[in-house]
């Protein structure tokens, strides 16, 4: 039997290019003998109406052997928060704009998915963050994000006061606009919009950065993935800090709150196209420079061109 042979499919937005391909891609599967399986609402959206539908509060880790997401890396971040405790691997068919995750173009896409489902593929696992809000001896939220956890003054513009501890040690009180806690999958998304570091997604670690501190020494750091992250709400805010996880899920804070992050013990499985590049993508998706003596070859045939 076929390795991937019952096979969910995820879309989240409504736009008429996913529904399109979406349709194209379970028409694809059928041909090719897999048995496609979807929530209610991706169904829904489909024209063939034939295919199984599920409930992902049932599912069993044996209910699948494959979920194809069709959108961007918000669709597949939404993917590996649902599906995070079934260990079910994610393929990314991008529908979206930059495609950190969802990696196979829609031009490509009966190619990509074909030489998949035929065994050529790469597979990587990344961890998420689990997250407690913990009040008055009680845990008052929880959540968990796979790109990042984002602690700031909610609709104030004021700044926030707080405290970080790393495995139970105090790190530093902060006067600032925030903090983000990211894994090395959401180094590439919000956390380098605020000047924290790019880290290969197979680094065991989680970075820390700041929000326009009021200090000029604060930088981003790199802690351990073990790491337990501890963050005290301080008790002379006027405000309410809210803790958002992937830009989801806000939880609005009290005084005195105490925010743990730690990782979760089960990783996300991404599967990849065979020679897929974490560097090629970088330099595809940030505008990254090529080679120098590609650059050099150019400007010969750009001068040969003009003589």
């Amino acid at each position: 039997m076929a390795q991937f042979q019952r096979i969910g499919v995820v879309a989240r937005l409504r736009h008429r290019e996913v529904v399109e391909t979406l349709d194209r891609l379970v028409a694809f599967l059928k041909r090719d003998g897999r048995t496609v399986l979807a929530e209610r609402d991706t169904a829904e959206l489909l024209a063939d109406h034939s295919i199984e539908v599920v409930d992902r509060r049932t599912l069993s880790p044996d209910s699948l052997d494959l979920v194809i997401v069709v959108g961007g890396d918000g669709s597949m971040l939404g993917a590996a928060r649902a599906l995070a405790d079934l260990g079910v691997p994610l393929l990314g068919l991008n529908r979206g704009r930059l495609g950190f995750l969802a990696d196979i173009p829609p031009e490509e896409m009966e190619q990509g998915i074909g030489r998949v489902l035929s065994g050529e593929y790469q597979l990587s696992e990344r961890f998420l963050l689990a997250m407690d809000v913990h009040r008055n001896g009680g845990v008052a939220a929880s959540g968990i994000a796979a790109n990042d956890m984002v602690l700031h003054p909610g609709r104030s513009v004021r700044m926030m006061e707080f405290e970080l501890y790393v495995d139970g040690q105090f790190v530093y009180s902060q006067h600032s606009d925030g903090l983000i806690i990211s894994t090395p999958t959401g180094s590439t998304a919000y956390a380098l919009s605020a000047g924290g570091p790019i880290m290969h997604p197979k680094l065991d670690a989680i970075v820390l950065v700041p929000m326009n501190p009021h200090s000029l020494n604060s930088r981003p750091i790199v802690i351990d993935g073990n790491s337990l992250i501890e963050i005290r709400v301080g008790t002379r805010n006027e405000l309410h800090p809210t803790i958002t996880c992937d830009g989801q899920y806000e939880i609005i804070t009290e005084q005195d709150d105490i925010i743990r992050i730690h990782k979760k013990p089960r990783p996300v499985r991404l599967i990849h196209p065979m020679g897929h590049n974490f560097y090629q993508v970088c330099r595809t998706k940030l505008g990254w420079g090529s080679r120098l003596d590609s650059v050099r070859h150019d400007d010969r045939d750009s001068g040969a061109a003009a003589e």
